[in-house]
């Protein structure tokens, strides 16, 4: 199997960085993209579903299943975050309507679909979200004998960006989050940590924007609408983070990431500490594990270094293929 492309279903919020990771998903030679499925997130499902065929279709990828998925997470109402990916989740760029239509089956019906008929286990990788994912594994468990493994973009070691704890995607479903980490299945934390930090520069991004080719001027003028610093000149002011395209690149390319094995739990309780992921990097048991003993936490490959270089040059090389 050495040198054949990997298996991989994009579960997503589209959203203007996931529609960054489908980009470089239908263009990576290595990557053989079997399905997408859309979860309420960043915007409303109906509003992903949309955007994530039109994704595909400015890419001129093959007809690719796309199953709409959950409208809200497990206990709590949907919170769009609109204010950063603009009123259509797609950076307002006034984008046709696709031509293309969605799968006649549910995202969770799609998943087990795609995931068994796979003569190769699969690598599942949830950018948004992880409602979907949640469900899959409480109604259809033996899906995780075909799982290669979960790379999931979400949670945080330092910092958060929904609250100051909290990363988005673990923060919308805190719940969903949860069950995704006692999967039985390998799995790797691409979260805050390294996410912010993989910038394309606005020469680059520039050059995208005003490519012939659809694919890469729709990356460039998605890079555009994640603008990281201002500068003085326009190229300078147009450089845009990769975000939930790096997990897709640590796929594609895991030696630019630098992963530790840590035990990683979610906050569930009410508060401002709710959807945090709470990870372990003591290098011994604390007061609390000696006085009430120690708790079995999921362990998870945990991404807390990235090459950054590695994966712009990864990620441009790719899309303006």
């Amino acid at each position: 199997m050495a040198g054949q492309p990997i298996p991989v279903i994009i579960d997503c919020d589209t959203g203007v960085d996931d529609a960054l990771a489908l980009l470089f998903a239908v263009r990576h030679p290595g990557l053989d993209l079997r399905a997408v499925t859309c979860v309420a997130g960043n915007t409303d499902v109906d509003g992903v579903v949309r955007n994530t065929l039109t994704v595909l279709e400015q890419a001129g990828a093959p007809e690719i299943p796309v199953g709409r998925g959950a409208e809200r997470p497990l206990v709590e109402p949907a919170r769009s975050a609109r204010h950063v990916h603009g009123h259509d989740g797609m950076g307002d760029l006034g984008l046709p309507a696709p031509r293309r239509r969605p799968a006649d089956v549910d995202a969770v019906t799609l998943l087990r679909r795609e995931i068994l008929a796979s003569e190769r286990p699969v690598t599942l990788i949830p950018t948004a979200p992880l409602t979907n994912v949640a469900l899959l594994l409480r109604t259809h468990p033996e899906v995780t004998r075909n799982i290669e493994r979960i790379v999931f973009m979400g949670g945080a070691v330092a910092s958060g960006n929904a609250t100051p704890v909290a990363e988005f995607n673990v923060w919308h479903d805190p719940e969903a989050a949860a069950i995704l980490l006692t999967a039985g299945v390998p799995i790797t934390m691409y979260g805050l940590d390294v996410f912010m930090r993989v910038v394309v520069p606005g020469t680059d991004v520039h050059r995208m924007r005003a490519s012939g080719e659809p694919g890469t001027r729709l990356a460039g003028e998605l890079l555009a609408h994640r603008p990281t610093t201002q500068g003085g000149e326009p190229e300078a002011e147009e450089a845009g983070g990769l975000g939930d395209a790096g997990a897709v690149c640590a796929v594609a390319d895991p030696a630019g990431l630098t992963t530790r094995l840590l035990p990683v739990e979610v906050s569930l309780a009410p508060g401002p500490g709710r959807g945090q992921t709470i990870v372990d990097r003591r290098p011994r048991p604390g007061e609390s594990e000696i006085h009430e003993g120690a708790r079995e936490q999921p362990l998870v490959d945990v991404a807390l270094e990235v090459d950054v270089d590695r994966y712009v040059k990864l990620y441009l090389e790719t899309v303006e293929r």
